[in-house]
């Protein structure tokens, strides 16, 4: 591999520029330059992110301009960015970036499909981001690197550095912008290494429905028959456990795209939470902790080094980022045929909705367009606990267009190749939180085994009186009382109370799709 590369296209002179340093390499750089490095017990780097131990979504920006100013969803998500404003911050990046002794550049691809890859460039300063680059990208082979040419993309990440908060449009020393037409990234103010994967996944959102692809914050694996399940879900929800099943191989962890002919993985790895993480309960993942992996944010023993996975005096977003090839039984090149089964999961704080239940393809639409959980404490930045949130498509921050089309994109395919969408709530049961628990991991697991060997298909279902949902009676694996969520609080009065509220902040949010929703999708919504 190429061991320096001139920048000076970019505005970078300096001349210490290591372009896709090994992981050994950065692991020596990290110890000797960056404060808080160390290495784990197992062998992994263990990395602090600074003030930021999220995301900051109130920050993120897109430049408005043509062409692409008519294709986006404009407003809290997609938040306009003059473009004169874009050059200030830009300049400011490459400035700082300009007095560094040396830089790091990771070139590497973003979807696993040859067909609809794209090359992306990151230009950083610790070597704790190009690792984490190194990780979340598709590393490229060594004839790959050598015929790399331009990127399609590039990040500069000066994130050491602050905005200017008298710079318009700046509401902190964070920001984070984004121009389609000029095909860079900027990020200031924040070393959450967070914000670059979730950079390449808002690209991604606005470049492949452009060419009738549906993108998706889903995780997605696949049987010995090679059948295919996908699982939408925000952060916190189940996607990376759930996908990370040692029966099937996995194809991805959290963002994928869909073709007419199956689906890719944008990402060449994982970035698990690692809260409460247990080797009992999520063996691949664990034994995918090791060299070469980033532990971010961690707490540890300073003589063992040992991590304790339980401290969240940092934060409670502790995470690991790793190659995908550490789990076991990864499916490379991490592509598939099209998916059999859909599954919605929600992290309800309410305990209203049933661990499972089956949706007909309105409700599967209403439920996609309205994207209901529940956000999970540390997963961004002030949220201490569990709080009800509404996220289109299971993944609004992240979209570029209207969810209307992310939708029509999911029911065109979803039509084409007649799969089963259920809906699988991973929050609590017995009551809402503070007062119920968490669901238990073995149960959903259960749940999602039923799902895939296609048992719980042929189930006997009841409808649920508020929501409509069909629910199992049995499930293998799970005990029949808890499939529905009245039975398991001791005062159902007080459950039907908070499934009419629920029901109702369903109705609220859903306004704002009532004049493109069709009637079809309106009426399965539930019934207050």
């Amino acid at each position: 591999m190429s061991k320096a590369i001139s920048l000076e296209k970019h505005g970078i002179v300096v001349k210490n520029v290591v372009r896709n340093p090994c992981p050994a390499k950065l692991y020596e750089l990290a110890l000797q330059r960056e404060k808080g490095s160390a290495i784990a017990s197992t062998g992994a780097l263990i990395a602090m992110s600074g003030a930021k131990t999220g995301r900051s979504p109130s920050d993120k920006r897109i430049v408005e301009a043509e062409p692409s100013n008519s294709d986006i969803w404009w407003g809290n998500v997609n938040i306009k960015l003059e473009e004169k404003v874009f050059d200030i911050n830009r300049e400011r990046a490459i400035d700082y970036l300009n007095t560094r002794e040396q830089l790091y550049c990771v070139d590497g691809f973003a979807g696993w499909d040859p067909a609809h890859r794209i090359k992306v460039r990151v230009v950083c300063e610790r070597a704790y981001h190009a690792l984490f680059m190194h990780n979340m990208l598709i590393r490229p082979t060594d004839d790959e690197l050598a015929n790399y040419g331009e990127p399609d993309f590039v990040i500069f990440n000066a994130g050491r550095f602050p905005a200017n908060r008298n710079t318009s449009g700046m509401t902190s020393k964070t920001s984070v912008d984004l121009s389609f037409e000029r095909k860079e990234f900027i990020i200031l103010g924040t070393e959450y290494a967070g914000e670059m994967k979730k950079g390449v996944f808002t690209i991604m959102n606005y470049l492949m429905p452009k060419k009738d692809i549906l993108s998706m914050h889903c995780s997605a694996n696949e049987g010995d028959s090679g059948d295919v399940t996908i699982f939408f879900g925000l952060s916190g929800t189940g996607k990376t456990t759930l996908s990370a099943d040692p029966k099937r191989a996995l194809i991805g962890d959290d963002e994928h795209c869909w073709t007419d002919d199956g689906v890719f993985n944008i990402e060449g790895g994982c970035y698990a939470k690692c809260i409460d993480l247990k080797e009992k309960n999520e063996p691949e993942i664990w034994r995918a902790i090791r060299y070469g992996a980033i532990l971010e944010n961690v707490g540890y023993d300073e003589n063992t080094r040992i991590v304790d996975y339980t401290d969240v005096s940092l934060t409670q977003n502790t995470r690991c980022s790793y190659p995908i090839e550490y789990i076991d039984n990864a499916k490379i090149p991490c592509v598939g045929a099209r998916p059999q089964s859909v599954v919605f999961l929600t992290c309800d704080a309410f305990s209203v909705l049933p661990p499972v239940s089956k949706l007909t393809p309105e409700q599967a639409m209403y439920h996609f367009i309205s994207g209901y959980t529940a956000k999970v404490a540390g997963t961004e930045m002030g949220v201490t606990e569990p709080e009800a949130t509404f996220s289109a498509c299971f993944g609004a921050p992240f979209l570029v267009w209207h969810p209307t089309k992310y939708a029509e994109l999911l029911a065109e395919k979803m039509k084409k190749q007649g799969v089963d969408v259920w809906l699988v709530n991973t929050g609590w049961t017995g009551g809402p939180y503070g007062e119920g628990k968490r669901m238990s991991l073995p149960h959903t697991r259960a749940i999602i085994d039923a799902i895939n060997n296609g048992e719980l298909a042929k189930a006997k279902f009841v409808e649920d009186e508020v929501f409509g949902l069909a629910m199992p009676e049995t499930c293998q694996g799970v005990p029949s009382a808890l499939l529905h969520p009245r039975n398991t609080w001791t005062n159902q009065a007080k459950y039907d109370q908070a499934a009419r509220k629920l029901a109702r902040d369903f109705h609220e949010n859903f306004k704002k799709f009532s004049d493109v929703a069709g009637k079809d999708i309106l009426n399965a919504a539930p019934r207050v």
